[in-house]
């Protein structure tokens, strides 16, 4: 099952990559020291004009978030959470350019994940880790609008 789950992961990511005209040329490798490290502190592993990787873990809510040209696509490794998304964002703020920030989501749709689910969530679209009852670590890669 544990492969099943990986191959239809890693199959929607290169569907997505390639809806998106990923046009990259160079293979990418990042060591596993990186990616332990990325996923102890939240960070870039792979970083290019339309896409990139990261790895994340959170011990506790965070604020809501819009990203006006990327696409999340998360793959939880461990632990679970309640992700809310949808809705409208409360006392959203502009951080950065495209970057939306909040406090919450008013309506929207809860979401239980857990180790081994997979949630795109396109452009646009304001999404917030609203309960972490202990941590949660995933990988996301965000396919860039151009």
């Amino acid at each position: 099952m544990k492969t099943v789950v990986a191959t239809l992961t890693l199959a929607a990511c290169a569907t997505i990559l390639m809806a998106a005209g990923n046009s990259a040329s160079e293979v990418t490798f990042v060591s596993h020291e990186k990616v332990a490290a990325s996923l102890a502190k939240g960070g870039d592993l792979v970083k290019a004009p339309d896409l990139t990787v990261l790895g994340a873990h959170r011990n506790g809510a965070g604020q809501c978030e819009v990203h006006d040209k990327e696409t999340d696509v998360m793959y939880v490794l461990d632990g679970d959470a309640t992700l809310v998304t949808g809705g409208k964002m409360v006392a959203g703020k502009v951080t950065a350019p495209g970057q939306w920030r909040g406090t919450g989501i008013e309506g929207g749709h809860a979401q239980h994940l857990t180790k081994g689910d997979v949630i795109v969530i396109p452009a646009g679209i304001p999404h917030w880790f609203k309960e972490v009852p202990q941590s949660i670590s995933y990988y996301v890669v965000k396919v860039i609008k151009q």
